[in-house]
Formats: C-alpha cells, sequence, structure tokens
C-alpha cells in the first residue's frame, strides 16, 4: 500500500506543478502580449518623429553655393 502511496503523492505534486506552470505561461503571455504592444506603438510614434524630421529638413533653406559644392564633391567621390 505504501507504493500506491508515493504514486498517489507524485501525481499530486506533478499536478500542482502543472498548474503553476500553466499560470506562469498565462502571466508570460499576457505580458508578452503588453510589451509588443508597446513595441508597435513605440514604431508608430517613431515613424512619426521621423516623419516630422524630414519634412522640417525639407523646408530648410539650402544655400546656393553649398548646394553645388555638394554636388561637386559626389561627382568627385564617383
Amino acid at each position: 500500500m505504501s507504493r500506491i502511496d508515493e504514486l498517489t503523492e507524485r501525481v499530486e505534486r506533478l499536478l500542482l506543478r502543472h498548474e503553476e506552470l500553466r499560470r506562469t505561461n498565462a502571466l508570460l503571455q499576457q505580458q508578452l502580449t503588453a510589451t509588443v504592444q508597446e513595441r508597435d506603438s513605440l514604431r508608430t510614434r517613431l515613424a512619426a518623429a521621423r516623419a516630422r524630421i524630414d519634412a522640417l529638413i525639407d523646408k530648410l533653406p539650402q544655400p546656393a553655393g553649398e548646394l553645388t559644392a555638394q554636388g561637386d564633391a559626389t561627382d568627385e567621390a564617383n
């Protein structure tokens, strides 16, 4: 009878451990979902910020002499 008691105890411990792991997994899934959503939100904000910066850069005046000097330097490099 002792052997059956040992097996019963082991099975009960395994069941408890299984339930703990299921709860832990559920919590980790929630954290992952939240992290992915935060990442996506940050990527969207970054893209919007880049677009605003690019728009501001496009609005900056470029001196005529500097524009030709850059073009000449690019031509010489090629």
